[in-house]
């Protein structure tokens, strides 16, 4: 097999701002231009996906960019016909950067006769040829254990606590994170850990599938400016819900923190007109252009988080140091 020599970026249409983004990183790291592989990424009358590749890839390290966000079918059938296009024009090693991994709610069987679907694609991105994923806050940590390639699973958490300690500087003792469910208590204390503030979780009782019918606000959070750290926002329902109870409960002022921004439906009008202060999304899902027209949301960048994570992988360092703050800083210096 020819030898590894360049890591080269293929972007499908999911987010190719954010593909073109990593690029230019990669390009001030090296202080050598990387640009997206040249390809052409369509699709027939019947929608049908066809993928050609410009370039030559033969023996090459390459990175398909690409989440699987909405539209989510069509999106995971580019990643895997890009898969399959790089495979067999030889490429020596195909990643998949995946920000956001779709169908990660359906990691287990919440009742009978259901599908782990989260397992099944898994399944279907190994067998497309892909040698390893990247991709950051999965829904689950466990999905990890879903494949039988290698899984780095990078986090948000760093930035935000980043974005945190500039943003809150001179009122951190009044601070306080709050994840909005129990399941998400783990998230939560690792932001609040990063940033030394207490915590404080919401727990909501559903009497019907996406119908809450009581929240109750575990811990006190009088007179603190509470931060809701959550993976996904998708109709923002119960994040507008949650800061409503949080301020019932003598909280200041909320703010929320969510890695993927998923925003579908009313999410945006929610947002706009909820009590919350703040909403920051990452970019691992391209933001609509309502997102970047609302008065009180923020996008913060990927690219530098997973423009190094790539050359780590490429060079074979490690990916884990990035999760410290002494290493994510000077990363993000004058971005955030």
């Amino acid at each position: 097999m020819p030898t590894v020599v360049e890591p080269k970026i293929i972007s499908g249409n999911a987010n190719r701002p954010l593909g073109e983004a990593v690029a230019r990183r990669m390009s001030l790291y090296r202080g050598r231009g990387v640009n997206l592989v040249d390809a052409r990424i369509e699709r027939f009358n019947d929608g049908e996906v066809f993928v050609e590749v410009f370039e030559n890839v033969r023996g090459e390290d390459m990175y398909i960019m690409q989440s699987t966000s909405n539209p989510a079918n069509d999106n995971l059938m580019e990643l895997l016909v890009m898969a399959d296009a790089l495979r067999r024009s030889s490429a020596a090693r195909i990643t998949a950067v995946m920000p956001y991994f779709g169908y990660a709610r359906q990691d287990r069987r919440t009742k009978a006769r259901t599908p782990i679907t989260a397992k099944l694609v898994a399944n279907m991105i190994a067998e497309a040829g892909i040698e390893r994923v990247l991709t950051m806050d999965l829904h689950a940590a466990q999905i990890q254990g879903f494949f039988d390639i290698p899984v780095d699973n990078l986090y948000a958490s760093p930035i935000f606590a980043l974005d945190i300690l500039n943003q809150f500087d001179g009122d951190l003792d009044d601070v306080m994170v709050v994840s909005p469910d129990v399941g998400g208590v783990a998230r939560a204390r690792e932001l609040a850990k990063r940033i030394n503030a207490p915590l404080s979780i919401v727990d909501k009782r559903r009497e019907k599938p996406g119908e809450i019918a009581e929240m109750t606000v575990i811990g006190n959070v009088e007179g603190k400016k509470c931060i809701i750290v959550d993976d996904m926002c998708d109709t923002a329902g119960t994040l507008c819900k949650a800061a409503e109870v949080i301020l019932e409960h003598g909280a200041t002022e909320v703010h929320a923190y969510i890695s993927h921004g998923v925003m579908s439906g009313p999410a945006v009008e929610r947002v706009t007109n909820s009590v919350l202060k703040t909403l920051v999304l990452t970019d691992s899902i391209q933001p609509t252009e309502a997102v970047r027209a609302a008065a009180n949301i923020r996008v913060l960048p990927t690219a530098p988080l997973f423009a190094q994570s790539i050359l780590n992988i490429w060079n074979g360092t490690s990916v884990s140091s990035l999760f410290e703050t002494d290493v994510l800083g000077p990363i993000y210096e004058g971005i955030l």
